[in-house]
């Protein structure tokens, strides 16, 4: 390993390097420990008592680690408590839709403390920051804080932004935001460093964080909803690709569906019309299980293969009539679903796959095994298919968490904690 030259860098071994480690591997624990004791510090970091000592009143004097009280009760002296203080460092993160924004605030320990609902009714001529940071400023005045409190803000939005033109793609139901640089003009316009990361990407990370993808390196997640779209995470990562459209399956030529050319508008991809929401209702409709929207039907159908309660012969009549029906309309949809993620599978080989979105979270375990039944039939190789584990706000939860992880990361290696 080569060592930059630049004598701001601790030369390994040194007291201030070893200093950064320890202090960044207590702070590691506390977060995933919440409150301990100095003892139980040792222990965990594999630090001696007095290193844990000095390194607890290095950390209290920077403002990041406080005194919780005392446990009583145990052997020899009272022992003290210490844990990170949440107000150390806070984010915010957002879920962009053409309806509306959803902004959540949380502090240095991730509990979210502050959350608005900013309606978006779509005209052209909107500027987006200001938008941003409408509903930034009422998350944060949810929390109690100002936006100038805030350490980052990622946002989740449809779409993605084009590395190399800084232009923001496949999102052109988003009038307002197709501006040139449009990171950088948010970051402006909330005085905040700001990160733009596709929604469906973010309810990967959360996957991993808190679901189903821990410790998985390579799997794919399946959005599928108003709009259809997949993240690839492969080694760990989210595999963004070379306009920053890896994932937008939507788009994808589909066995059934007219081949689509040209495709710019949203909702015109030949897997769109096989499997986005307007395409699942219509299927259900014909099967007999109507709907205001997706959900409604969907449950309506998955309700239908539930066993009566009432006599068996009422049972065996449901059986035959609505039963049957269900049991063939989630049958097709399965087929559709299963067809779409055999050219992933066969592509990608992935470890696992992960369905989210408002149509397999409506289809439940009884939509889920009929897709991994029909995936299996199809492919080589059989990757287990799981629902999404990560309760509410998917986006949500991935914008705080890849947000978190930036913001720790600064705070966590800035000086006050290094300094000698």
């Amino acid at each position: 390993m080569t060592v930059p030259s630049d004598s701001s860098v601790p030369t390994p071994g040194t007291p201030s390097l070893l200093r950064a480690i320890n202090d960044r591997a207590a702070l590691e624990v506390l977060l995933a420990r919440g409150t301990l004791t100095r003892p139980e510090l040792s222990r965990l970091t594999g630090i001696s008592k007095p290193t844990a000592s000095q390194l607890l009143a290095r950390l209290e004097d920077s403002g990041l680690v406080m005194r919780d009280g005392v446990r009583e009760g145990t052997p020899g002296r009272t022992a003290e408590l210490y844990r990170i203080v949440p107000s150390a460092a806070h984010v915010a993160g957002l879920d962009v839709t053409p309806r509306r924004i959803i902004a959540a605030v949380a502090d240095l320990t991730g509990a979210v403390v502050g959350e608005h609902v900013l309606a978006t009714p779509g005209r052209a001529n909107v500027d987006a920051a200001a938008r941003a940071a409408a509903a930034v400023d009422g998350a944060a005045a949810a929390a109690g804080l100002t936006r100038d409190r805030l350490n980052r803000v990622v946002v989740g939005i449809p779409g993605a932004v084009n590395p190399a033109t800084g232009r923001l793609g496949y999102a052109a139901h988003l009038p307002g935001w197709h501006v040139p640089g449009i990171t950088a003009h948010l970051a402006a316009g909330l005085g905040v460093p700001v990160e733009i990361e596709n929604d469906v990407n973010l309810g990967a990370l959360a996957e991993t964080a808190s679901g189903q993808a821990a410790d998985v390196r390579d799997f794919a997640l399946l959005w599928v909803g108003d709009g259809i779209g997949m993240a690839v995470v492969l080694d760990g990562r989210p595999h963004r690709g070379a306009t920053g459209g890896a994932g937008e399956i939507g788009y994808m030529p589909a066995v059934g569906a007219p081949l689509v050319r040209g495709p710019r508008l949203a909702h015109t991809g030949g897997v769109q019309t096989r499997i986005g929401s307007s395409a699942v209702l219509a299927l259900l409709r014909r099967h007999g299980f109507p709907g205001r929207d997706v959900r409604t039907a969907l449950t309506r159908a998955t309700r239908a293969l539930e066993p009566a309660p009432s006599s068996p012969a009422a049972a065996r009549g449901a059986g035959s009539g609505k039963a049957e029906a269900a049991l063939a309309a989630l049958g097709e949809l399965a087929e559709r679903l299963a067809a779409t993620l055999a050219n992933v599978v066969g592509i990608l080989d992935p470890e696992l796959i992960v369905l989210t979105g408002e149509v397999p979270r409506a289809g439940g375990e009884a939509l889920r095994a009929l897709v991994e039944r029909e995936l299996h039939s199809m492919t080589i190789p059989r990757p287990p298919v799981r629902l999404s584990a990560v309760a509410g706000n998917v986006v949500l939860a991935g914008a705080l968490d890849q947000a978190l992880r930036g913001c720790r990361e600064e705070v966590f290696s800035s000086t006050r904690v290094t300094a000698t």
